[in-house]
C-alpha cells in the first residue's frame, strides 16, 4: 500500500477540461495508474496557479473542488472521499482513498471563513505559501524571505483547532522556524534534503531535526531538480539517498513520499508516472526491511494523521 502526499492532476484538470482522470495522456495520475500502483491514499492539491487574478483565486479553488468530486470520486465507485484514518480504515480491500489538501493560502486571501470554508468542505491539509509572498508568509522564493504574518499565526491556530496537517514545503526558512514555534501538526509534503541538493525548497538538517522534534512528516518528492543538481540525470538511487538521509537523522519513522506528480514537467527516470511506483517499491525492497518499507510507503503518513 502506499500513501501519496502531493500531486497536482486537480491543477491540470481544471487547465485543460479536455482531460479525463481515466485516460489523460497528459497526466501522471489517473484512477487506473492508481490502481496498477496500489496507492491506497492519494492526496490531491489545490492549487492555484499565479496567472488567476486574486479575486478569482477563491472561486478556482472552490471549482477545483466541483472537479474532484464530479471527475473523480462519483465517477469512480472505488475511489473513495477520505479525511481521517477512521476513513481510510473504513476502505474496502480494492478501495483507494482520495484526500483534498491546499498548496498556497493565495485561495483564502485574508480571510479566515474561507479558509474554515474549505476544511468544512474536506481540505485535511494546508501549505501556507506557494513560492512567493501571501497574506500568511514568504515562500522560499521570495527575496526578502519573511516569516509568519499576524494572519499567518491565526490560520496556524486555526488549523491547530481543526487538527489538520500545517505544511510547511514551499515556506521561507524564518516562515518555517515560526511555523515550528506554534504549529501542531507540522508536514513537509514534498520537499527533500539541502544536504543532497541545495535548492531552496529543501529543508536543511536542522529544519528535519525540527519536524521530527514536533512529531512531523517529510514526503520526499521525485521532481528532478529538488533531487540532484544535475536534473537531467536524477533516478530513483537519488529518491533512496535522500531517503536515507532523513532515516540517519533519525526520521525512520516521519518519512514517506509526496510525490509531486502533475507538478512537474521534467521527471525522474523510472518515475515518469504514478505506475512507476512499481519500481521505487522494488528498489526499496532491495534495501530495507519489508517493515520499514511499508512504513516509508504507508504507514508513516497514516500514523501521524492528526484526526
Amino acid at each position: 500500500m502506499i500513501f501519496d502526499a502531493h500531486c497536482d492532476a486537480l491543477m491540470k484538470l481544471w487547465m485543460d477540461r479536455s482531460l479525463s482522470f481515466q485516460d489523460g495522456k497528459s497526466l501522471h495520475v489517473t484512477f487506473p495508474s492508481l490502481l496498477e500502483a496500489k496507492i491506497k491514499v492519494q492526496c490531491f492539491a489545490i492549487y492555484i496557479p499565479e496567472t488567476v487574478p486574486e479575486e478569482a483565486r477563491f472561486t478556482v479553488a472552490l471549482e477545483m473542488i466541483d472537479i474532484f468530486f464530479e471527475q473523480m470520486i462519483e465517477r469512480f465507485p472505488m475511489l473513495k472521499f477520505v479525511r481521517s484514518k477512521r476513513d481510510i480504515d473504513a476502505l474496502e480491500e480494492n478501495e483507494i482513498g482520495a484526500m483534498l489538501t491546499l498548496e498556497g493560502c493565495d485561495a483564502i486571501g485574508t480571510s479566515l471563513v474561507k479558509l474554515k470554508t474549505l476544511l468544512r468542505l474536506g481540505v485535511s491539509s494546508v501549505g501556507l505559501t506557494w513560492n512567493w509572498s501571501n497574506a500568511v508568509a514568504d515562500g522560499s522564493w521570495e527575496v526578502r524571505g519573511a516569516g509568519l504574518t499576524e494572519f499567518g499565526k491565526q490560520v496556524v491556530r486555526h488549523l491547530n483547532e481543526a487538527k489538520r496537517w500545517v505544511d510547511v514545503s514551499h515556506l521561507s526558512e524564518k516562515a518555517f522556524w515560526d511555523v515550528m514555534e506554534i504549529a501542531q501538526f507540522p508536514i513537509a509534503s514534498h520537499s527533500n534534503t539541502y544536504r543532497f541538493c541545495p535548492h531552496p525548497r529543501n529543508l536543511r538538517d536542522e529544519q528535519i531535526r525540527a519536524l521530527i522534534e514536533k512529531n512531523g512528516m517529510i514526503g520526499i518528492t521525485f521532481v528532478p531538480y529538488f533531487l540532484t543538481k544535475e536534473k537531467e540525470k536524477a533516478a530513483i538511487s537519488d529518491v533512496l539517498r535522500h531517503l536515507e538521509h532523513i532515516c540517519s537523522l533519525g526520521g525512520a519513522r516521519h518519512v514517506g513520499f509526496g510525490s509531486d506528480f502533475d507538478g512537474m514537467e521534467e521527471t525522474a527516470k523510472g518515475l515518469e508516472n504514478a505506475r512507476c511506483y512499481t519500481n521505487l517499491v522494488n528498489e526499496l525492497q532491495k534495501h530495507y526491511s519489508e517493515d520499514e518499507v511499508e512504513r516509508f510507503l504507508f504507514r508513516n503518513f497514516y500514523d501521524h494523521l492528526p484526526q
